[in-house]
């Protein structure tokens, strides 16, 4: 006989708890972008060391926007995301630049490099805990990938225009190590100020964008290949310097400085942000 009994309570089926296969292979790439970074200087392959680090921080810039386009955010993923910046965009960067001339100032050469490394774990750290209360079109001090691409950036640029322990641009190399530590210093410290730098979080890759931009695309694409290491470097060296613009600007004409609404969480920052 046919029983047409249905029971009181259905139990659902579980879903069985996995990790996002597509923006987390960006976040990987760029893991070891960062890794074949640190190989490379150890085989004194400085050129081949910054390239790791800017394709690092172009796949960096993929997987968040490749996790919201396909609806695959996720804790898992956003812990990744960091642990791979601070060995990419941290780490990385501070044992490079030791490698090819920190090293040579002893002391002031190491602690230079453990400076930089400590304030990309700061900044990162501080990125995570206020996720929730910076407005999203500004960071909040230097972002770790554009801190490692005026490091890199630079160590690429002087490689490409001369050799390494000689005489470039006119600079000793005496010189250009003591840059080298200013500049791995400056990047550091930015990171874990408060001045604001552009996100460009706002710009919408689903809307149109009318002819004219597709066409400013194509001119700074040719521009850059002109002479990638001059111009890239030179690109970052502006944004480096654009935050404490804005900050400066925003200070004059009595506007909030601070790119916090609230800050009610930790690390307790009120009073820094004036």
């Amino acid at each position: 006989m046919h029983d047409d009994t249905v029971p009181d309570e259905v139990q659902p089926r579980k879903r069985r708890k996995g990790i996002y296969i597509l923006p987390n292979l960006f976040t990987l790439a760029a893991l070891f972008g960062g890794f074949y970074s640190v190989v490379m200087a150890m085989n004194a392959r400085f050129d081949l060391a910054a390239l790791g680090v800017f394709a690092a921080m172009i796949l960096d810039s993929l997987d968040g926007r490749v996790a919201r386009m396909t609806n695959t955010q996720s804790a898992f993923g956003e812990q990744m995301d960091s642990l791979s910046d601070m060995v990419s965009f941290g780490a990385a960067p501070a044992l490079i630049a030791y490698e090819w001339s920190l090293k040579g100032l002893g002391r002031w050469g190491w602690i230079a490099a453990f400076v930089y490394c400590a304030c990309a774990a700061l900044r990162l750290a501080r990125f995570n805990v206020n996720t929730g209360v910076v407005d999203k079109r500004w960071f909040q001090g230097l972002p770790s990938p554009a801190a490692a691409a005026l490091v890199a950036g630079f160590i690429w640029l002087v490689d490409e225009w001369g050799k390494r322990g000689g005489e470039v641009l006119y600079l000793s190399w005496t010189q250009i190590t003591w840059v080298t530590f200013a500049f791995t210093l400056y990047a550091g410290l930015t990171m874990v100020t408060n001045a604001p730098f552009y996100s460009f979080k706002d710009i919408q890759m689903k809307k149109s964008v009318p002819f004219a931009a597709i066409v400013l695309i194509a001119l700074g694409i040719a521009v850059i290949n002109i002479h990638p290491p001059t111009v890239l470097f030179g690109l970052f060296v502006i944004y480096g310097l654009s935050g404490y613009v804005v900050y400066g600007w925003r200070k004059a004409k009595g506007q909030p400085v601070s790119v916090i609404s609230t800050s009610t969480e930790e690390p307790d920052e009120r009073g820094l942000h004036n």
